[in-house]
This record gives structure tokens, sequence and C-alpha cells, in this order.
């Protein structure tokens, strides 16, 4: 391969882009495997034209095309020197739905579950899944020929695909569909390369010997999940070779699981089924050992389970490092070392019932697990998020030694799983005292194992290989698949030969010859792969260097294992048709620049190849951090809590100390003091922001968009009503109150009805003199700044409240740094009386909430009158305290309805969204949901949102004015 300065790239006749930028090819060098190698260059084609110039282009450059979708694949094939070809940007079209026919046909970028949401329009359902099934995508899906926990009903997408379109290697363009007897043959007469492929394989399948010897060396026929190299046993059982008893001939089943290895698929048809049956039952039998949990898979299976799926109790105590995934520990009883969960449906609800209590029984006769719980409705998909978040979960060890993704994709008989994991299991304790992780497919014969190791060491790069070469050999004595569904890659594609012997692996090669002769197609995966232990993300010997950081980075090990927490997964990369809150800009963007991953990634990769303090002046980290408007989604829903948020503060902080701080970040962070310099004369200051020519001069001299509006500042009046000093007398339940600076001079008339509400409800708000919140300063990455701040409240607040006189604020980004960055910033001979006072510090609704749960305010305090309102949560509030206060108290009155906005990020995010470079970008972000669920509210709808930057994002972007939840309570008392 040449280097990328030497590749002749031209955008003529090339509608999308084409980059030899490193710090995106950087970005791209890695995926959800521990693979890592720099491409040449990475393109985004808009069509199918691009598609062939990219073609021609490798042609003529001798350089290889690496299709990629969302780049989820675990055993490094989206990893190459070649160009990557990312079709998830532009080539995302559904493009028809034949509903009598019950098919699809899409473009290589559709999401799965987006492609789902569609079909259920019709009552139509593609099965196959991936635990990434929120940002999975059918490219990568059918190139992987992916399936998930439900693969013992709807099998793998080879058993769903029913035609493939697209390129092959010399420009050509085909179409791959069912063929009997007489067109395969006819296919065969064809000049060129279609006629060299069915050559090909007339040759090889045409020979009875060839089928018998093929049959006797590739994995069981009974294993569902068998990905081991190219699927030619399966095309041996078809009508041009065995009689019109079988099934037609369809290469598109090669082209499952082929890995892009073979054409360049543009047009995918899917076969769908009918929607599930609605009645689910989960059935979460509890074990103490996962071969017990394995011989009562055996009874699953018997119950026509659409799922049984396995975790161990490394992943269940991998949620209580979690935020997010900590709350869906809801139906765990006990300390269970393994939990099996059989997934039954039925129409009916009552033979539901039935079927739920007669597997209940058939574990327990059988005398296997202590505890059954069942869990129904909306539960359910808690559960399948804390199952399919295993992966993240796993990652979420500090330090260098993980779980490696190694042997994690073998599969069985499921008659013989619980011999296989036993011998495997042993085999490597007695050999290495290695110890692994098992979770996922039990009921198809499939656990992903991961064992523990360091691959930054040569010990642990030297047992990288030897337990995959050791479990390959215990495969084939089970003649199971070496890969089940995550594909062979350049991690697996090495002992392909091993598995299934010399003459069948060159009848793999001479398949790969014919379609691809120059080895333009995703060149080193499956066929002719390099060493499996080389091009590591981590060389052996390689150092962890450390930095001098302002924020303390223990939980982590240190500020570069923090970013080395992302294993890849994507979850950053869901949208927003699926919820949630990470990662906003990518949301809008569609730009994998704009990820979590992406930000992690450059991060590791220039604190891991830089030196001393030059790696926070890279200018690729400058690009991809620019755009995170730490909203700290990643905090929570990221399954390793990669927290980007607090490395971009970090990373900003370290860059202000080499360069100095810009004038604009500079007058952000301290947006307190011009606040307080201008409150004196809040009537001039507000009416030459709200006068168009002098306003948009200022904003436009000050770095802001002139399209946005500024904040007024609260009047005399309303200040001083928040500011008459109120201290504890005997008697009162005390309530300390923080007067963040928001609240102190914009939103003083909120502050003012807080207190009054407190008051009326029987609570003593108590003001102790404090400094700002400081969450101005960590906005902009003024670390230095909010310490400041931060160990004067620490120091002020620590010895006053407790969990019976908490600390209370009304803007959740300014109350909750006191649990979210306070404890690690701080001096350390404060970090003690910090984390002492963090959890004690709570958001109004969360005060509010714990105190109706207790009893202490009655619902009989409000209004009976009916009222709906419509909850937009904040960001932060999501991230660290999570929804659950905010809509108990809006629902709390008797006849108040509540409903959420299924909202990520408001797309203001503090100062982002005034930023003349972020306006754009600000509002392309709240018009992803948030606008539009606005505009759809009736005028009686009461809006609800408590951030002081969410509310003015509303009423910038649609008008609407909504309210703190303390103004809608205190409306609300009788």
């Amino acid at each position: 391969m040449k280097p990328a300065q030497d590749l002749k790239i031209s955008q003529a006749g090339l509608d999308g882009v084409l980059s030899t930028d490193p710090a995106m090819r950087q970005i791209y060098a890695t995926d959800a495997s521990v693979y890592e190698e720099l491409p040449l260059a990475v393109a985004w084609p808009r069509n199918e034209k691009d598609i062939e110039a990219l073609i021609t282009l490798a042609r003529k450059e001798r350089v290889g095309l690496i299709p990629r979708a969302a780049g989820t694949s675990l055993a490094g094939q989206v990893v190459g020197n070649g160009i990557v070809v990312d079709m998830s940007r532009h080539m995302t079209r559904i493009l028809e739905i034949d509903k009598e026919n019950r098919t699809v046909l899409v473009e290589p970028g559709v999401i799965r579950n987006e492609l789902n949401m569609e079909l259920a329009q019709v009552g139509l359902f593609f099965g196959p899944e991936t635990s990434t099934q929120n940002r999975a995508m059918i490219g990568g899906m059918l190139g992987n020929n992916s399936c998930g926990s439900n693969s013992i009903v709807y099998g793998s997408v080879r058993d769903q695909v029913v035609a493939v379109e697209g390129f092959l290697s010399d420009g050509s363009y085909v179409t791959f569909e069912d063929l009997d007897a007489a067109a395969f043959s006819n296919k065969c007469k064809l000049s060129g390369m279609e006629g060299d492929i069915h050559r090909c394989l007339q040759a090889i399948l045409g020979d009875p010997g060839n089928r018998q010897h093929l049959a006797e060396r590739a994995p069981h026929p009974d294993i569902p999940r068998r990905n081991t190299g190219y699927a030619l046993d399966l095309l041996a059982e078809t009508q041009p070779f065995t009689g019109e008893t079988s099934k037609p001939l369809n290469l598109s089943r090669l082209i499952a699981g082929s890995e892009g290895t073979l054409m360049l698929a543009t047009r995918i048809r899917l076969r769908c089924s009918p929607l599930p049956p609605a009645q689910v039952a989960l059935v979460c039998a509890h074990f103490n050992s996962v071969d017990e949990a394995l011989q009562a898979n055996l009874i699953s299976l018997q119950a026509g389970p659409f799922a049984c799926e396995l975790m161990d109790h490394h992943i269940l105590e991998g949620t209580e490092r979690n935020l997010e995934f900590r709350r869906y520990r809801f139906f765990l009883e006990g300390s269970p070392k393994a939990i099996l969960v059989t997934e039954l449906r039925d129409d009916d609800s009552g033979k539901l019932e039935q079927r739920v209590s007669a597997l209940q029984t058939a574990f327990k006769e059988a005398g296997l697990g202590f505890a059954y719980p069942v869990v129904r409705g909306a539960d359910c998909a808690k559960v399948w998020e804390l199952r399919n978040a295993g992966l993240g979960l796993l990652s979420n060890v500090p330090g260098d030694a993980k779980p490696v993704p190694v042997i994690e994709d073998t599969a069985v008989l499921p008659a013989e799983l619980p011999a296989y994991i036993a011998e495997l299991t042993q085999h490597l304790k007695d050999a290495y005292g290695i110890e692994c992780v098992h979770y996922a497919h039990a009921g198809s014969g499939e656990l992903h194992l991961r064992p523990v190791l360091d691959l930054k060491t040569e010990e642990g790069n030297r047992l990288f290989r030897q337990v995959l070469e050791d479990t390959a050999g215990i495969v084939r004595k089970y003649r199971g698949s070496l890969s089940g569904e995550h594909g062979d890659g350049r991690l697996r594609g090495e002992f392909i030969e091993s598995m299934v012997g010399e003459q069948v692996y060159g009848w793999m090669c001479a398949v790969k010859k014919a379609w691809d002769p120059d080895n333009l197609f995703n060149p080193g995966k499956i066929i002719d792969v390099p060493p499996m232990n080389t091009s590591l993300r981590y060389a052996p010997g390689q150092e962890t260097k450390d930095y001098q950081t302002w924020f303390r980075w223990d939980a982590t090990q240190g500020f570069l294992r923090a970013a080395e927490m992302c294993n890849g997964t994507a979850a950053c990369r869901k949208t927003h048709l699926s919820g949630g809150t990470m990662c906003p800009s990518y949301m809008a963007t569609r730009d994998e620049k704009d990820t979590t991953r992406a930000r992690a990634n450059r991060l590791r990769f220039v604190l891991t190849h830089g030196s001393g303090t030059d790696p926070f002046k890279d200018e690729g980290l400058k690009q991809v951090m620019d755009l995170c408007l730490s909203c700290k989604g990643c905090k929570s829903e990221c399954p390793s809590n990669v927290d980007v948020a607090r490395m971009k503060a970090e990373v900003l902080q370290q860059r202000y100390d080499l360069e100095g701080i810009p004038l604009r970040s500079r007058m952000i962070g301290h947006y307190a003091d011009l606040l307080r310099v201008a409150a004196p004369f809040a009537p001039v200051w507000n009416a030459i922001f709200m006068e168009k020519d002098s306003g948009n001069w200022i904003k436009r001299l000050l770095g802001f968009a002139p399209g946005r509006s500024m904040p007024h500042v609260a009047s005399s009046a309303q200040r001083r009503a928040f500011s008459v000093p109120r201290e504890a007398t005997a008697g009162g339940r005390i309530v300390y109150f923080f007067r963040d600076e928001f609240s102190r001079y914009l939103d003083a008339s909120i502050g003012s009805q807080a207190i009054q509400l407190l008051e009326k409800l029987g609570y003593q708000p108590v003001f102790v003199k404090h400094l700002e919140s400081g969450r101005s300063a960590f906005s902009k990455g003024m670390l230095k700044r909010a310490k400041r701040f931060a160990e004067a409240n620490v120091r002020t607040f620590a010895p006053l409240v407790s969990e019976a006189e908490p600390l209370v604020g009304i803007e959740p980004s300014a109350i909750l740094g006191f649990r979210d960055e306070f404890p690690d910033l701080v001096d350390s001979s404060l970090k003690a009386d910090a984390e002492k006072l963090a959890p004690n510090c709570l958001t109004t609704e969360e005060f509010l909430w714990r105190e109706m749960q207790a009893g202490r305010i009655k619902m009989e305090s409000f209004t009976d009158q009916k009222v709906h309102l419509l909850v937009h949560g904040h960001c932060h509030a999501k991230a660290i305290a999570g929804m659950e206060a905010l809509m108990g108290v809006m629902n709390f009155p008797r006849h108040y309805s509540a409903d959420a906005i299924s909202s990520g990020c408001c797309g203001m995010a503090g100062s982002f969204g005034y930023e003349k470079e972020h306006f754009a970008l600000s509002q392309r972000v709240g018009e992803l949901v948030l606008f539009p669920a606005v505009r759809e509210a009736g005028e009686a709808t009461i809006l609800v949102a408590p951030g002081t930057s969410c509310r003015h994002q509303i009423l910038d972007g649609t008008g609407r004015k909504a309210l703190h939840p303390v103004e809608v309570l205190l409306n609300a008392l009788a």
C-alpha cells in the first residue's frame, strides 16, 4: 500500500467526500475490536455512482476498499490500511416495503431498529437483531451474518436475505437472487466476472466428492450460528448441485457473512415476518453457577422461547459501576452467579401465564436455580437493555487488564454447550490461571466468553494468541463454529484453515480469487489474514503515560486510561429515534467525528503517541472536541462510562495552560461577574440587547450569534425578594438553599417562588453566604477557576448539610456539580468532605419527591384541577439523577398528568447555543425531537423544563414559554 500523501484522489465525479485528513483517518483506524490500523483515506459515498468511482480509483491505485457501516464489529472487520468506505452517512434509504410479499429493500446504512419502526406501520418486522440494534446497520449485519438474542425464532441475516445488489470488483453491477438449475447454468455461460463466479462454484460444488468432504469438515449442520469462512456447505445443498427438490441457489447467502470481501452491496432485499405476539414475559431464573444455568437452558428450550440469554456475575457486577444500568437491577434477588433470561410470548395472556408457571415449575423440579422472578410489560425492555450493554459493561473495569474479545464467538449444539463450556473454562484455568466472563446466547449454543488479559504486555499478547489457538482445537472436537455471529475478520480468519482443513480452505481461496482477483475488497479478512496478535490498539510493552491533571482520574487509574475505557461499541451512534441523550452533535450531523467514540479514541491516540504536554495542542483533538455539548449523556448512557464532558474540560484547561484563554471563553467563564456588574443597570442592559441594531452589533463583537436572544437580567425588585437573609430557627424543617448565579441574576423570580413553595409546604429555607457554582467556568474548561469555587463551597456547606438538612438548588447544572465534578476537583484534603456532602445536594425536584415518597408532603396539599404537562429533562439531571424524581413530582397532584418528551439535549448547552459557529447546530439539535414536540402540544398543555438554558432554547426555537417545576407546583397548591 502506498502512503496517504501519494494517493492520487480527486473529487471529480464524486458527489460524496474523500478525505486524507490525518485526524479523520485516525478516528476510522479502529472499530469495536482490539485492532487499530491507519487507513489511507475515508470516503463517504452519496450514491451508487460514487461506489463505482471508488472501485475505479481502487483498481487504478491498487488500494483496498473497506466497507463500513456503524463500525461495531468485534473482530476487526473494518480495520485496515486501505480506503474506508463509510456507508452510514448517506446511503440510508428504505427504498421499498412490499407488504404483500413481506419483503423490504434497503440501502446498507439503514439502522435495524429504525427499519422496524417503519415496518411496524404495516404490521411487519425484521427479525435478526444484535445487541447493538439501535445503531447497527443492515450492511454490517449482512457482512457479519448477524443474528442476536431471538435467533431461536428468526435465525440469522443469511436466513432472511432475499437478494443483494451491488458492484463486483471489476466495477460491474450485479443482482444475486434465487436461481434454479437452469438459471444457474445460464449464469455459467456468461462472459466476465459474473460468469467466472458461477463457473468457480460449479467446479467446486458440482463434484459429489467435494460436497461430501465439505459436509464432513464444515461445522455441524444443526448449529444455527456458523460463520466459519465462506458458507460453501450451505450452497452445496441447492438445486444446481443436488436436484430440483432442494432449495434454489442464492448467492446472497454466500455474501451474508463474507464481511465485504466479495462485493460492495448497495441494495439489500430482506424477508420480513409478522409482528411477534404482543404479550411477553421474561422468566429471570437465578443460579449458583454458570453450569447450572446451562443445564436449565435445555429446559427453557423445550418451552418454545423467543430467547434464552445468560448473564454471569461479572456482567451483573458491572452494572453496579454504571449510573444508567444500576437502575435496571430491580429484578435481582441476592447475589446470583448467573441469570438465565427466558423470553416467552403469546397472543393469549392466559396461556402465557400458564407457560411461565410451567417453566418455573420445571426448573424447581429439576433442582435448578433458587429464584425465578418474572418481568412483564415495559420493564422487559430494561432487562434487555441490561443484557445488550454486556459488551460495554465488561470494559467498565479500571486498569489495563480487561475482558478481551478473543473467544467470545464460539458456537456448538445447545445440548453440548454445558460440556463444552465446562471443558473450555477448566482448560483455561488449569493451563493459564485464566477466568472468563460468560454471557449471551445460551439458547443458540453460543456464549460470549471473555478472558481477562492485559494486551499491553508481552505475556498478554502471547496469551491472546494461545487462548484462541487452544479454543479452536476444543471447538473442533465438538464440531462447532469458531465464529457464531461476530465474524472471522482479522481475529479468527487466521484459524479458518485449521478448522475446515487445507482442501476446503483452498476452495474458499478460489472463491475469493474468482470474485476479487486483485484483492480490492476488504483485504486481510477471512482469506490471507495476517497474524491475529498484530496491529492491536496496544503494542506489547507499550507505555501508559501519566499526565499531571486538574481533575483526579483515580477511578480509571489515570487520564489516559479514562480514554481507553472506550471499547468502540458505539452506543454513542444511536439516533434521536432511539431516545436518550448521547450524543446530541452526532444525532444532528451523523458524522463519526462527533461521537463519544471518536473523541475518546482521538484523545487516546494523542496521549499515547504524543510527548510531554504537546498532545493537548493537537488540532485534530480540538476538532473532535469542538462540537461536544458537555451534556453528560455519555457519563450514564455509555456502558463504559466514558465521560467526554469531563475529558473536554480537562483538555481545554491543559490547552489554556499552554496557550492562554481566548477572550470569549474567558468572558463566559466569568459570566457571573458580568451579571453582577450588569445587575444594577438591568433595564439598560436588557434594552440594549432587545434593540436589534445595538444588540446584534454587540453579539457579533463578542462572537455570539445574532439570531440568538440574550437572557434578561432580573430586576432589582426580583433580586431583592430572593436575597433577603434567611437564618435557621428552632423547630423548622431546615433546607439549605443554594442560590446559584443563574437564579440570583436571571431567574430570581423562580428562586423566590421556590422559597414560597418550600415555606408553604412546611419547610424552612436557609440562605448561607456562598460563592457561585462555577458551572460557567466548567463549561469552558476553566478548571483552575472552577476549582476555587468548588473548594470554597465544600468548606461552606460540608459542616452544615446532612441527609436530614440537605442543600437544594433550582438549576440542575449548578447543584449537581457538587455530586459530579467537585469530589474529583477539590484539593485532596477536601476530598472526603466533598464525597460526604455530595449525596445530600439535591435538585428541588429530587428533594420534593423524597419528601412526597416519605409522606411528609401530602397529595391533599395540591389542587384537584386537571392539568396536562409536557416535560423536558435537563441533560445533567438525566445523567446524574435520572428522570424519576422530576416525573414523580409533576404527576403528584391528583389530576396532574405529565408526559416526558423523548428528547435528548435541548441544544443550548449553556453558552454553546449562543456561539456564532455553534448556533446552527444548536437549532438542529433542538429540531430533532424537542421543538416538534413543543409545537405539537396544545395551548392548554403546560411546558416544563428545569434548566434555565433549556427554557431559553424552547422560547427561542418555538416561541413557547416553559416553566420550572417549582412554578408549576406553587400554582398547584390547594
